[in-house]
């Protein structure tokens, strides 16, 4: 699927709906499958190996969930690498794939191939998972390396 052709989230609770049980839908923070799917692989930033899958989130709800929402699970996957287009690159965009995992990279990110893309991250369900995660109690925060650093 072309990314011109891909549709795109508009609020959360679609995203939820799509993951539901299913434990092969992935979010990538990139540049978009066009250009991910040309190499199909990532390259670890530190060591510049590359790596046997592309790096992408796990979106399905792990069993030590429990009974708690599914909808705030989510959220945090979003927000964990929601910093991603301001270190990385400005039109690093979040999406949504299906695939299947063959490792794990050098962060413990699931590696994964035979991606299929399914749709873009709207900018509003970013807001609104950044708007979740937030209120919850406790001290959150993104795996933002660099605001750690500082």
């Amino acid at each position: 699927m072309s990314t011109t052709s891909m549709p795109s989230f508009t609020n959360l609770d679609d995203l939820v709906r799509l993951v539901d049980d299913r434990r092969d839908i992935y979010v990538r923070w990139s540049l978009g499958p066009d250009p991910d799917l040309r190499s199909a692989s990532s390259t670890d930033d530190l060591t510049g190996v590359r790596l046997p899958g592309l790096s992408a989130s796990a979106l399905g709800v792990e069993d030590w969930w429990g009974e708690r929402p599914a909808r705030l699970w989510i959220a945090r996957r979003l927000y964990d690498y929601c910093h991603l287009p301001r270190l990385k690159d400005p039109l690093t965009r979040p999406w949504v794939l299906r695939g299947r995992e063959v490792g794990r990279g050098p962060d413990n990110e699931p590696l994964v191939v035979d991606v299929e893309p399914l749709a873009w991250i709207g900018d509003d369900v970013i807001t609104e998972a950044v708007d979740l995660v937030e209120r919850q109690p406790g001290p959150w925060g993104t795996l933002d390396r660099h605001r750690m650093r500082q």
